[in-house]
C-alpha cells in the first residue's frame, strides 16, 4: 500500500485530491491501494455529497469568519477539520478484497482495522452507529465511504487536539443522528483521542503496512476537478 502523507495548499485541492486517487485506483489495471494522511492548516467545513449545506452548516457565521465549505464525493453529515484533526483517506482494490463490496463488510473491515491501530491509546475505544469510532459514548471520529466499480474510498476524522467548541459554531445539529448520540449538542458528543499526531500516524502506516512511495499524484485530474467542481459554488452549494 502506497503512503501519502500530504496536505496540500487549499481547502480544495485537500478534498479534491481523495477523489482524484479514487480515479486513479480506479483507471489502474493492477491492484493500486493507498493512504493518505492530511490536516488541514485552517478552518474547514465539509458537506457529505447528498447533503443539504444551509440546513446542516451556519453558512452566515462560515462567510463572516471567512471558512471555506466545500462538498466531498462520499455520502454522511457535515464535518470541521482544523488544526488538530488528523484526515485519512484509504483507496482499497476489490480486486485484493472483493469481499468488500458488501458495504457492511467495508465498513467493519476499514473500523475494527482503525481501532486495533488506536487502542494502543484507548483500550475502551469502540465503534457506535454505523460508521463512528469513540470513547465510551464521545465520538472523536467520523467516516465515510464512495464506491467506484473496482474500488473504494474509506475516509475520516480522527480528532486529536482539536478546538471542540468550533464545531457547535459552524455546523447545525444534524438532520440524520445515530441513535447512541442521543439528541446531545456537538459539545457534549465529541472528543479528543488522546494521543499525539505523530503517534496516531505511526500507528495508522504501521497497521495498513503503508510505505512512502515516488508515485506521481494524478496531478491534472487535481487540477480539473478542483476547477470544474470543488472550487464552484454550483457544486459546493448544489443543495
Amino acid at each position: 500500500m502506497f503512503l501519502f502523507d500530504l496536505t496540500l495548499e487549499t481547502p480544495a485541492e485537500n478534498v479534491a485530491l481523495d477523489e482524484a486517487l479514487l480515479e486513479q485506483a480506479e483507471a489502474s489495471d493492477k491492484t493500486w491501494e493507498c493512504l493518505r494522511l492530511w490536516e488541514s492548516t485552517r478552518p474547514m467545513v465539509v458537506v457529505g455529497r447528498s447533503s443539504q449545506a444551509s440546513v446542516e452548516v451556519d453558512l452566515d457565521v462560515c462567510r463572516r469568519r471567512e471558512i471555506a465549505v466545500l462538498r466531498r464525493a462520499s455520502g454522511g453529515a457535515a464535518i470541521v477539520a482544523a488544526r488538530g484533526c488528523l484526515m485519512y483517506a484509504l483507496v482499497l482494490s476489490y480486486r485484493a478484497r472483493p469481499e468488500l463490496r458488501s458495504l457492511d463488510v467495508a465498513h467493519r473491515f476499514v473500523l475494527e482495522s482503525m481501532l486495533a491501530a488506536l487502542r494502543q491509546f484507548v483500550p475502551g475505544i469502540a465503534r457506535r452507529g454505523t460508521s463512528d469510532l469513540a470513547i465510551d459514548e464521545l465520538k472523536f471520529s467520523g467516516n465515510s465511504v464512495r464506491c467506484k466499480r473496482n474500488t473504494l474510498l474509506y475516509h475520516g476524522t480522527i480528532l486529536y487536539d482539536f478546538d471542540l467548541a468550533l464545531i457547535g459554531e459552524l455546523l447545525r445539529m444534524p438532520p440524520r443522528q445515530p441513535d447512541y448520540r442521543q439528541g446531545r449538542p456537538h459539545q457534549a458528543f465529541v472528543t479528543n483521542l488522546p494521543a499525539s499526531r505523530t503517534a496516531i500516524r505511526e500507528a495508522l502506516v504501521a497497521k495498513w503496512r503503508a510505505q512512502a512511495t515516488t508515485t506521481d499524484l494524478p496531478r491534472e485530474r487535481l487540477r480539473e476537478l478542483v476547477e470544474r467542481r470543488y472550487d464552484k459554488d454550483e457544486w459546493n452549494f448544489q443543495r
